[in-house]
């Protein structure tokens, strides 16, 4: 049986955008430190005025030429990887979809000038369900899947997000999914001696980027917010930590969503010595989350 939605909730505040760094998919199954993160942020977010009316998910996996809203009304489980155990593919977490606020989503997009697609389609891949689970695990909250360019820049997501602003005081959870450091090579085997345990200590690269990080986003100034729009030319060992960069972009999405105001890190672990956990919420609402 597919779960009913929950009925919709009053928010008493708008909803703090928010970045969760989801890392291997294995941590669906063994989330480490992140797992009771998840948990507690999900009963910490409920108690602000009840649950989110929906959560729309920019996930590094769900990527698209444009912007596009997956508006099925209900979305299957979707294992997006191989070569992992058989318990990892029996999870499923099948929420409902939100298609109403889909044309909500795509007329923001588009009054801001930015194309915006709404396809009946539907699914969530692994970086939405994962922490999803640990915070909802009734899978009962709409979900609303956004696919976005992963060729777009950090400062034009960032705009992307400005438009969804709106929702954060409708009762929507802006929702990005990532990892704050990504460089697979490092975990499968590009080290000496291959890969690294799960509980490896830190390399100094991923120390330093994401404490540079963590410090640039909570002081939040312009001059901050412009350094991180250009990451990849100004954080320390930036292209080591993300070859590609699509698992940091929805970082940019929720952050735009907030402002070029202080964030807050939620959350702060590690795995592999090199796949950053962490977590962070953006806007004035951030704070009641930490």
């Amino acid at each position: 049986m597919h779960p009913t939605p929950r009925p919709a909730a009053a928010t008493a505040a708008p909803l703090a955008p928010i970045y969760l760094s989801h890392g291997s998919p294995m941590t669906a199954l063994e989330p480490g430190a992140a797992g009771p993160f998840w948990q507690t942020l999900g009963r910490q977010i409920d108690a602000q005025g009840g649950p989110p009316r929906a959560i729309l998910a920019i996930s590094a996996h769900t990527l698209t030429r444009e912007p596009v809203l997956m508006a099925a009304a209900r979305h299957s489980t979707i294992h997006d990887f191989s070569g992992f155990p058989e318990a990892l593919y029996r999870l499923r977490y099948d929420a409902p979809g939100a298609p109403a606020l889909a044309q909500r989503v795509a007329a923001l997009l588009q009054g801001a000038g930015l194309p915006a697609h709404v396809l009946p389609e539907g699914g969530l891949d692994h970086g939405i369900w994962s922490p999803l689970r640990f915070a909802w695990p009734e899978a009962d909250i709409p979900v609303l899947p956004l696919g976005f360019p992963p060729d777009w820049s950090p400062a034009r997501l960032f705009a992307l997000g400005q438009a969804l602003a709106p929702l954060a005081a409708e009762g929507v959870l802006i929702y990005g999914s990532g990892s704050l450091t990504h460089n697979l090579r490092l975990v499968f085997g590009a080290r000496a001696g291959g890969m690294p345990a799960l509980d490896a200590p830190e390399i100094a690269e991923s120390a330093a980027f994401r404490h540079w990080f963590a410090e640039r986003s909570a002081a939040g100034t312009d001059s901050d917010w412009d350094a991180l729009l250009d990451y990849r030319r100004q954080a320390p060992h930036a292209a080591l930590m993300h070859p590609t960069d699509e698992h940091l972009l929805p970082f940019y999405v929720a952050a735009g969503a907030a402002g070029r105001v202080p964030a807050r890190r939620l959350h702060d672990s590690l795995t592999y010595g090199c796949l950053g956990m962490d977590a962070y919420a953006f806007g004035p609402q951030a704070e009641r989350l930490a």
